[in-house]
């Protein structure tokens, strides 16, 4: 759930649900060739995920360990190509897809919804125990079955939404710090207390926090107002337009362009919520812990997080949906379950947490995570409430993206409509109530 590897969401949109486009595709941009068949035992598997540079050599250097412990299995390495959400239809459409992936978001069950996921079922009933089950986070867990009861998932890693303030800017101001206790309305006295015009030239150049307009983070406020993007009972009927949704999104809008004490990307000139908290643009911003080492590496402040301000209904945070798959069209599943079952282990969750402080999807390992991150900066991290990333699984309110059954039409319809709303100020909120009615008649197409 990495948003520098997030392709621009019209581009995915475009292409995502055309399969004679993704043919053309595919012709021109067609996928390295996979290994030749050599002879004897040896089977040979392309595994593809993250193209982020820490992560070739981490996965290169654990899949070592993999051969050693499985030699009549061979693994490539295939880092995500650039628009992998796209690419990776056109090479499931074309057959060449990567026996084993990752995906997550909206595109992971999109990939899924068309037939090109491998039933995890049998091989899960098999092998995995309820222990391993139930050190995943619930909600996580249950997020990678499709409405049929289809398995197209198991856990990578648990990313989770957590608020990061800048306590030098809370201690200039003499604005108390977050903790667990607060709610929206604490959430919005402190916004108002940290937005400043700090070189008097009549201009708000510091905002009390920030938001990345996008389907799950908007989706947390809805749910803290008790309210839900897609009904959780029927794919096919939206909820955008029932007064909790609305509501949520009207608070955001207030504070955007009523307030202005949340910053928009244009007036930050379109820098994603992290970099302008970094930059000191931002006293505090909503974002998860797969930006903890960007943030802690690049602050020249003092970092603090708490969780999530919990909602007039309800508190909750986002558990993200990054998982590992199987094409369905692999020729080896049965090797390739066995790369799954290392890839979702403990030692590759450790790994992950190592290199780039991915927090673990397994609640056991929690703790060697927060260990690594207070290793690494013993004085940034030791102040630091880590564990509240992981409060939403660890106490049951963690949520997880709410999917339609036409999911591609359904992300692009909202975004267009959040765009108007938030970002441009463009639009009434009432804007969403014609929106959600496109999205609901856009399920009969799917």
């Amino acid at each position: 759930m990495q948003d520098s590897k997030r392709l621009s969401r019209r581009e995915f949109l475009r292409v995502s649900g055309l399969a004679a486009a993704g043919a053309a595709l595919a012709a021109c941009n067609p996928l390295p060739p996979k290994p030749a068949p050599t002879s004897g035992n040896e089977v040979q598997l392309v595994y593809q995920d993250w193209s982020t540079d820490w992560f070739p050599p981490m996965a290169q250097q654990m899949l070592e360990e993999f051969h050693a412990t499985h030699p009549h299995i061979r693994v490539f390495y295939n880092p995500d190509p650039v628009g992998v959400e796209t690419k990776m239809l056109v090479d499931m459409q074309a057959g060449n897809a990567a026996d084993v992936f990752q995906g997550c978001c909206a595109h992971f069950p999109i990939w899924s919804q068309q037939g090109y996921v491998l039933d995890l079922r049998p091989y899960v009933s098999a092998d995995l125990d309820q222990a391993t089950i139930q050190d995943w986070d619930p909600a996580q867990y249950r997020a990678l079955f499709t409405r049929d009861g289809k398995q197209y998932g198991l856990p990578k890693y648990h990313g989770a939404l957590a608020l990061y303030y800048n306590k030098d800017l809370f201690d200039q101001y003499h604005v108390d710090y977050p903790d667990g206790t607060w709610n929206h309305d604490d959430y919005l006295a402190a916004m108002k207390r940290l937005t400043h015009d700090r070189d008097g030239d009549g201009k708000t150049d510091l905002w009390g926090s920030m938001i990345d307009v996008y389907w799950d983070r908007i989706q947390i406020h809805v749910n803290g107002w008790g309210g839900h993007l897609a009904d959780p009972n029927d794919p096919t009927r939206s909820r955008m337009g029932e007064p909790e949704a609305v509501a949520a999104l009207e608070w955001l809008r207030a504070r955007m362009w009523d307030d202005r004490v949340m910053a928009t990307l244009p007036a930050v000139q379109r820098m994603k919520p992290f970099e302008a908290f970094v930059a000191g643009r931002v006293a505090m911003v909503e974002e998860g812990s797969w930006e903890l080492k960007d943030i802690l590496s690049g602050a020249k402040f003092r970092v603090g997080v708490a969780p999530f301000p919990a909602g007039p209904a309800r508190k909750v945070t986002l558990a993200t949906t990054d998982g590992f798959g199987i094409y369905a069209g692999t020729r080896h599943p049965d090797a390739a379950w066995e790369l799954v079952k290392f890839l979702i282990g403990k030692d590759y969750g450790r790994a992950m947490a190592r290199a780039n402080f991915l927090q673990p999807a397994r609640a056991s390992l929690v703790n060697d995570w927060i260990g690594y991150i207070r290793a690494e900066y013993p004085q940034q991290a030791d102040a630091m409430d880590l564990a509240a990333f992981a409060e939403g699984q660890l106490k049951g309110y963690s949520v997880v993206a709410e999917i339609f059954a036409n999911m591609t039409r359904a992300d692009e319809i909202a975004q267009d409509a959040w765009d108007q709303i938030l970002t441009l100020g463009q639009a009434p909120t009432s804007h969403i109530q014609l929106a959600s009615q496109q999205i609901q008649d856009a399920q009969r197409m799917k």
